[in-house]
Parts: structure tokens; C-alpha cells; sequence
């Protein structure tokens, strides 16, 4: 099934072409309706009329985060507050956050991209899904929620916390999709299991999964787990949140929403678009949102395109996973390390749960790098020289793979604190020195 079969199988050239058409009404409306981009335009010697295809899409600037918060927390609109029907903001981790509104026809189209993803899920009308992304100023929640309702189908907002309820909820009514973050699918499951309601009672079948990087083995261990079909979805608040681009059910790359969300590669050291297929930092532009659209956005997602017609029909471009990002990539004694690396090798090792922290520190003068990791109990003992045997394999697949040696340290089974959004899997002390 396609939600969206116009727009989802579009001819690449007939969709070069309304891109272009939405890109060159882009470039007028934020010209004329935030003095920020008007700015940067005239400090780069270009008017609107520049604009005329999607190739021209390389002349304008570039959008960062920093960008959102030097104008927080309207400067960016494009749209006055008449006209601004709700509102969402980052979590404000490291300085102020990132406020992004929403006219009616940006949140219609917020639903339909979200059609879109749980279409091509296989889920319909007749599921009954668990939201389990937390609901609020973050757009995980109410994203998927009204998405959920575009589709026909129904919606339990179960939101995060209470996850004792949520179980009950799930078996009692039969949910048959459940939302949320892998990590939170990994405790959910272990929760499952410790409540003493057997797996076969459970009517679930299909989990949608974002908000944070994972890897195909984690897909494998959540599947095996809670015996379900595991997609990814994609989005970042400051485009628009989940929905940007999504799994089908051939699971060959997310395909990108590119109708309303153009995707570039770049250089991230360079700016310099890549080559097809490379990877390199994800650039996104709004074409169609009026709230507050944005002009070549960073995400600092790491992955590369593909715009091979998929098996499923589909014709949209897709995006790779995410390997990492460029701002939160670790740097240890000049080696580039990401948290996915580690994952990947976690999961493809049977000793070990999907568990695991990343601790670094720098002493004298040199970084140090701990993985602490979950050892299963059917492999966790007592006798030294079975767990120095396990330290000892875990810590030469990682030497191959990261290219550098890290202290491992073997953990009791449920020992690492478990998190029902998006686990903390990096605990950098070099920045508080």
C-alpha cells in the first residue's frame, strides 16, 4: 500500500521540477518575511529572482542551530503570530532552545507525511497504536499522534513514564503497533518478560522507531524480542519532526518526504555538495512550510542518498541510515569514534545485552576511552577466566573496528540504568576540565 501515490512515484524529472517551483516560492516568502535571510541574501549579492530551478538551490546560504537560537524565538518565523497555530521547542540541552511554529496548513502537512510512514509500515485504519514518544513542547508525541489520526486509525497517547500501565494498556486493548525510541522498545521488552505476561497474549506486530541513532543488529534484538516488524522514522523538530523520511517494508534506506523536504549531502569541513551516493553531512530545506521554513539547514547527520527506484514502487530518494553526527563524533588520540561503532559491535556479539556507556576522560594528558557493557546472565560468572575471555573478545572486536584500544568493563546484567526516552550513551568528562 502507498498513502501517496502521486507524489510518493513521481517521475524524478517531474519532481525536480515542483521542487523547483516550491523552492523559487520559498526563496520569495522568506526574503520578504525574515529580515535574516533577506540579510544574508543581500550580504551575498542575491535577490529571489536568482532562484529559477532546484539547482539554484547551491547559491543560497546555509541555516545552523546556532542560527535558531542568536534569533530565538521568533526571528526566524515567516508567518505572524496570527496566522501561528502551535508551537514546539528543542529540549534546550546546551543553550537556549530552539522555537519552531506551525500554521494549519504546515501541521496538515505534518499528518500526511506521517500517513505516509505508517502506510508504507503496513500498518492501516484498522491498527491500534501505543505513543509512547514523550508528548509536550518535544514533537516525537503529538507528531505521531495526529499522524495516527490522519490515518484513520487509533491512537492510545501513552507518552513516556508509567510503563507498568503501558502494558497493561497494550495487552488489555490489543495495541498492534507501539512509537517510541529503540531504547525504550529494549526496556519495554525486558518489562514485559519481568510482568509474567506471556509474548503470545501480546497482539503487537509493527514498531516505529526514531528519535535516536540505531543499528540493524538493534533492529534484529528488538524483533527477536518483542516479536515484532522494527522501521525507522526520521525527522528533527526544527524541520518539522518525525516524518521527514521513513522505512518501507523492504527496509533498503527511508525515504525522504522530498516533495516538502529537499535533502543535500555536503562536505562537513568543505560545505562542498558530495557526490552521489557519498556520504557526508545531511542539508535540508523546507519547500513548503510557512511557519518558520528553513533555507539549507545543517543537521549534522551523517549518512548518504540513494535515488535508485525502490523494490516497494516508490520513487523518492532515500537516505541511509545514520552513521553519526558530525557534532557529537568523538575525537580519542586523533581517531574518529561514534557511539553507533561500539553499538554495532555490542549487538553482533551474543555474550552481551544492547547495553552498554561510553565513558571518556583524559589522563595525563591523554584521552582514555571505557565501553562499559552488559554481560548476559547465561554468560556472567564468577570464574575470572571465562569473564576475562569475554573482555578479551569484546575488546579486540572493538580495537578492529574503532582502530583504537579502549578499557572494557564487564557489568552486571541490568546494572546500566535503563532510560524510557533516549538513552545517555556518551559521558565525555573531558569537558569538565
Amino acid at each position: 500500500m502507498i498513502w501517496n501515490q502521486t507524489k510518493e512515484c513521481m517521475d524524478r524529472e517531474q519532481m525536480r521540477l515542483l521542487q523547483g517551483a516550491r523552492l523559487k516560492k520559498l526563496v520569495h516568502r522568506v526574503y520578504h518575511h525574515t529580515p535574516f535571510y533577506r540579510d544574508k541574501m543581500q550580504q551575498m549579492g542575491l535577490t529571489p529572482d536568482d532562484i529559477d530551478t532546484i539547482d539554484d538551490i547551491v547559491k543560497l546560504p546555509f541555516t545552523t542551530k546556532q542560527d535558531l537560537r542568536d534569533n530565538y524565538p521568533y526571528g526566524l518565523f515567516a508567518a505572524p503570530q496570527s496566522e501561528i497555530v502551535r508551537l514546539h521547542a528543542s529540549s534546550g540541552t546546551t543553550g537556549k532552545p530552539t522555537v519552531v511554529g506551525y500554521t494549519h496548513r504546515d501541521l496538515s502537512i505534518w499528518s500526511e507525511s506521517i500517513a505516509r510512514c505508517l502506510t508504507a509500515f503496513g500498518t492501516t485504519r484498522d491498527d491500534l497504536f501505543t505513543v509512547a514518544y514523550g508528548y509536550g513542547l518535544f514533537t516525537g508525541g503529538l507528531g505521531l499522534h495526529y499522524g495516527v489520526e490522519h490515518l484513520g486509525a487509533t491512537v492510545i497517547p501513552m507518552s513516556t513514564g508509567n510503563t507498568a500501565k503501558h502494558i497493561q494498556l497494550m495487552h488489555d486493548c490489543g495495541s498492534t503497533a507501539l512509537a517510541c525510541t529503540p531504547s525504550y522498545a529494549l526496556y519495554l521488552a525486558e518489562q514485559i518478560i519481568k510482568s509474567g505476561i506471556p509474548r503470545s497474549e501480546f497482539r503487537l506486530r509493527t514498531c516505529i522507531l526514531g528519535g535516536e541513532p540505531w543499528t540493524e543488529n538493534m533492529r534484529r534484538e528488538i524483533e527477536a524480542k518483542l516479536g515484532v516488524d522494527a522501521y525507522n522514522i526520521y525527522g528533527l523538530s526544527e524541520i518539522m519532526g518525525p516524518g521527514v523520511s521513513y522505512e518501507c517494508r523492504c527496509k533498503s534506506g527511508s525515504h525522504i518526504v522530498e516533495d516538502h523536504f529537499y535533502p543535500e549531502i555536503i562536505d562537513s569541513n568543505t560545505l562542498e555538495p558530495q557526490p552521489a551516493g557519498g556520504q557526508g553531512e545531511l542539508v535540508l530545506t523546507t519547500l513548503t512550510k510557512e511557519g518558520m521554513p528553513l533555507l539549507r539547514y545543517r543537521t549534522k547527520d551523517l549518512c548518504s542518498l540513494t535515488y535508485e527506484p525502490c523494490a516497494c514502487g516508490r520513487t523518492n530518494v532515500r537516505m541511509s541510515r545514520i552513521v553519526g553526527r558530525s557534532d557529537d563524533m568523538l575525537i580519542i588520540r586523533g581517531v574518529n569514534v561514534f557511539p553507533s561503532q561500539v553499538e554495532s559491535v555490542v549487538l553482533e556479539l551474543p555474550e552481551f545485552e544492547p547495553h552498554y556507556q561510553l565513558v571518556v576522560d583524559r589522563v595525563n594528558n591523554l584521552d582514555t576511552l571505557q565501553v562499559q557493557v552488559e554481560v548476559r546472565e547465561a554468560f556472567y560468572s564468577d570464574e575470572i577466566s571465562q569473564m576475562m575471555a569475554l573482555k578479551k573478545r569484546i575488546a579486540d572486536r572493538l580495537h578492529s573496528v574503532l582502530g583504537i584500544g579502549a578499557d572494557i568493563r564487564l557489568m552486571e546484567p541490568h546494572s546500566i540504568e535503563r532510560s524510557e526516552g533516549k538513552s545517555k550513551r556518551v559521558i565525555d568528562k573531558r569537558v569538565l576540565k
